[in-house]
């Protein structure tokens, strides 16, 4: 998969099938028409894209600086390379992108950028300024401009019960499972490992802290989850605290703080994916490090036994 933030940069010779959205999650619902437009473009000779849009068009509309994504633009381009997908067009949102007529953005995004030959889209979708326009208006368009419309029906989207808000309210509250369970695939967060306070350390479980420079990407509800990272070409288990260290810190700021099992090398300065496989307790205050002790071993015995339950 190419990845294309400026469109000029697109062989001219090529013609595409082009389905267009936010893909936020690229879930269940997602990958049915990921499928659908894999499969048509080698039917017919076409090259596949996906036109996506970043910034959120809410971030940039709304001034929404509260939204919160399933994934960041770079975890969404690397899901959508495992679909088959020959091009991520990735257009920069902007006020000014937002005025564009319905027409200009047919005429000069998908035909004159992107050669488009059909495109796949939903039957609900609005495009152009203000989204006045829908499907009916892009089959006009492709009479005049020379593309087909190929329509994503209500039964097809409906078969799939799965939407990308629902995912978020899953993650809000917690529900991994039922979040992983739209997916298709664990949900997961990117980050570095910087210094933490040490206080894992002095515990005997000592723990690295992930720091996340995208302050959109939405972090499930505070709490203590199991983990899984590949670390060196190899999968290491854990269990992950999101929360503020009530019992030894006043602080209203929030940490991501990994105990790998079986485990022991530097990681500062490091760049983690980490899936999200199971929640076991919401965060809580303790009277004593003792009791903070007590319950990180019960924490531990559950997780391991949920590792051994899932992966037999």
């Amino acid at each position: 998969m190419e990845k294309v933030r400026n469109f000029n940069n697109l062989d001219s010779k090529i013609s595409t099938v082009v389905t267009i959205g936010t893909f936020d999650g690229v879930h269940l619902g997602h990958q049915k028409i990921l499928k659908r437009l894999v499969n048509t473009a080698k039917e017919t000779h076409l090259k596949s894209v996906v036109l996506t849009f970043f910034p959120h068009p809410r971030m940039v509309l709304q001034n929404d600086a509260n939204i919160k994504l399933i994934h960041t633009i770079e975890e969404r381009s690397d899901i959508l390379e495992q679909s088959g997908l020959d091009y991520l067009c990735i257009q920069k949102f902007t006020k000014e992108f937002s005025r564009l007529t319905a027409e200009d953005f047919v005429k000069k995004i998908l035909v004159d950028q992107l050669q488009a030959k059909r495109v796949i889209i939903g039957y609900d979708h609005h495009f152009g300024r203000n989204r006045s326009a829908n499907i009916n208006d892009l089959r006009k368009f492709g009479e005049t401009y020379g593309f087909e419309v190929e329509e994503i029906s209500a039964e097809d989207v409906n078969e799939v019960a799965v939407s990308s808000t629902k995912i978020r309210k899953a993650l809000e509250a917690g529900d991994i499972k039922k979040a992983n369970n739209y997916l298709g695939y664990s949900f997961s967060i990117n980050g570095t490992v910087i210094t933490g306070k040490q206080i894992g350390k002095q515990l005997q479980y000592p723990t690295a802290n992930l720091e996340i420079k995208e302050t959109y990407k939405l972090i499930p509800k505070q709490g203590v989850y199991v983990v899984k990272s590949e670390i060196d070409n190899k999968s290491i288990f854990g269990m992950m605290n999101v929360g503020t260290n009530p019992t030894v810190s006043d602080s209203t700021k929030q940490h991501i703080e990994i105990h790998f099992f079986d485990f022991d090398a530097d990681l500062y300065g490091k760049s983690l994916k980490i899936d999200m496989l199971h929640r076991l307790r919401d965060e809580k205050k303790f009277e004593s490090m003792d009791a903070l002790k007590n319950q990180l071993q019960q924490d531990e015995e559950e997780s391991r036994h949920f590792i051994s339950e899932t992966n037999g």
